[in-house]
């Protein structure tokens, strides 16, 4: 039986006050992807390798100034 994208690792949980996500690798048509989730938010989304990599390419202020407006300029949170 081959693997799908439904098919993968037992989640890792990761979480704070602010938010908490399910972590874990799937296996798709075209290779291994990091899959993570929001259950609170029921938002998914799965990453390559050079997705993830490049995470590594960011400053650390990046991710605060992307967090500011996380939904896009003028959205609401969805959920």
């Amino acid at each position: 039986m081959g693997r799908s994208g439904q098919e993968g690792e037992v989640p890792l949980r990761i979480g704070n006050e602010f938010a908490q996500v399910e972590v874990r690798k799937v296996y798709t048509r075209n290779g291994e992807r990091l899959e993570i989730r929001s259950p609170r938010l029921g938002r998914a989304i799965q990453l390559d390798a050079l997705v993830l990599e490049s995470l590594t390419w960011q400053d650390p202020a990046g991710f605060s100034e992307w967090l500011r407006e996380p939904f896009g300029p003028n959205r609401p949170m969805e959920g």
